[in-house]
């Protein structure tokens, strides 16, 4: 059956009034981007359906049990989604000491990801490893329990690998973890390969003899041991900052999930069991991620596409202490943490109630109630009074693919109090009554001033969500599609 055409909004500067004002670094980066094979097996392995296949990949997985270091007061599991904590390990062991000796092991990456009810998106949330957070209570690798302190962010893997890390993630953001996967560099370098390679853009020639790398200006796919020195190289690009080498990490994590889940690969079981056998030779994750998890969780992500996968960073503000470090700025990172907690898949959406009207004596209606009218008669004005940039065309697109006639999008001088208001103009109380229903609870009022025939939606501090629909997980400046260009400036 073929759609219909959604009508484009008609947009124009003079037909329909303004609304009424509103009411009063420590150590440099080590390795960068090898979590990124994780997130690409979690996000194609639903093509393999063979359970042969399935047990010869699950047998391939290190497991580690983490459960008894989790302790008691965890956060509740608020709904089907799914959160993967990966971590980077810089691990010299076994394949890995070929690129120097490190006593111990690191955690210079780490990375939640969250996938909403139904393979809806997929969101990697990266922490930036110089951030000064409150760690809670682990128990350490070798014996004993560290207190609870205030210490870079990246010092609970080594204090208490994945469980510690784990614990203090979920201590930070209040959020549900699930399963932890970790990866090393040989992990990093077999994937790469697994996938014939991944297109990386350089804005100038890289000559960095001490990470063996030589690479031309512009787009380019690298291998194995060149992909690592593109990930590993510490001076050439960049400002040396961890904010700066994140933006660059989460560019090659969306070039890793582009080409993972590109159609020619999802198409060619060969190459679809050669990528996921790379991956899960190259991992290690806790031991309820077992065959019947990860088989759950591969049906809710068919139809999963690189553009539903973004990929942002805390939000963070400079450290007083130590200008080498940051902290998390509460008041932007709080939404984005809350939004992830509370991202419940979307209700259907409800019929209007029929109104009850008041009876005179006699059993007469005092005030017959206003039937609302179809969605096309509707003329809305869209005054987008927040400070969340594009956060009025958005809405417009939702109503007009609900079939409102969005005649106006605009601006309003934003407000810290003032809320969301429906008005309408003379002759329009039925219009009003019509996007009541498509945005409950905000109750329309009339408006002198208003274009007989025409409503306004003023979004203010409670947003705008049409009935039906999730709240949207909020923007953050910076963020990364996996679709986008690769070449793109972040």
């Amino acid at each position: 059956m073929q759609r219909a055409a959604v009508p484009t909004p008609v947009y124009f500067t003079d037909a329909a009034p303004r609304p009424p004002e509103p009411p009063a670094r420590g150590r440099l980066w080590r390795v960068l981007g090898w979590v990124s094979i994780a997130m690409s097996a979690v996000l194609v392995v639903s093509s393999l359906t063979a359970y042969g296949f399935w047990r010869r990949l699950d047998g391939q997985i290190d497991r580690e049990h983490v459960d008894d270091k989790l302790g008691a007061n965890r956060p509740a599991k608020l709904n089907n989604s799914m959160n993967i904590l990966m971590i980077g390990s810089d691990s010299r062991a076994g394949e890995n000491a070929r690129y120097g000796q490190e006593v111990g092991q690191r955690s210079d990456t780490t990375i939640l990801l969250h996938i909403s009810p139904g393979g809806e998106q997929a969101l990697g949330i990266s922490f930036p490893r110089d951030s000064m957070v409150n760690l809670p209570s682990c128990r350490r690798t070798g014996g004993g329990t560290s207190p609870p302190q205030l210490a870079m962010i990246n010092a609970a893997f080594s204090t208490g690998g994945p469980a510690c890390t784990w614990r203090t993630i979920e201590s930070l953001t209040r959020i549900h973890i699930d399963h932890f996967v970790e990866v090393d560099f040989a992990g990093f370098k077999r994937v790469v390969d697994a996938l014939d390679g991944v297109e990386i853009c350089v804005p100038r020639r890289i000559d960095d003899p001490k990470a063996e790398l030589h690479l031309r200006a512009g787009r380019q796919t690298v291998h194995g041991d060149q992909a690592l020195g593109y990930v590993r190289t510490r001076y050439v690009l960049g400002d040396g900052s961890d904010l700066d080498r994140i933006k660059r990490q989460q560019a090659f994590m969306a070039s890793v999930v582009k080409k993972a889940t590109d159609k020619g690969m999802l198409t060619d079981p060969g190459r679809t069991f050669s990528f996921l056998s790379a991956a899960t030779k190259s991992i290690k994750a806790d031991d309820r991620l077992t065959l019947s998890v990860m088989q759950k969780l591969a049906g809710s992500l068919r139809g999963m596409s690189a553009g539903k996968v973004r990929f942002v960073t805390v939000p963070v503000q400079p450290y007083p202490q130590d200008k080498n470090r940051v902290q998390f700025n509460a008041a932007l990172a709080e939404p984005l943490f809350r939004s992830i907690r509370e991202d419940n898949a979307p209700p259907a959406e409800p019929a209007p109630p029929a109104p009850v009207p008041a009876q005179q004596p006699g059993g007469t209606p005092a005030n017959p109630p206003v039937p609302p009218v179809p969605p096309a008669q509707v003329r809305v004005a869209i005054y987008n009074a927040t400070r969340v940039k594009g956060l009025g065309q958005r809405t417009a697109d939702q109503l007009t693919g609900r079939g409102f006639r969005v005649v106006k999008v605009g601006t309003r001088e934003a407000s810290a109090t003032a809320r969301t208001q429906i008005l309408y103009g003379a002759g329009a109380e039925r219009q009003a009554a019509r996007l009541a229903i498509a945005l409950p609870g905000h109750p329309p009022r009339a408006w002198p001033a208003g274009k007989p025939g025409y409503v306004y939606l003023v979004i203010g501090t409670d947003g705008a969500v049409l009935s039906g629909a999730k709240r949207p997980m909020p923007q953050v400046p910076g963020e990364i599609r996996a679709d986008r260009n690769i070449c793109e400036r972040t």
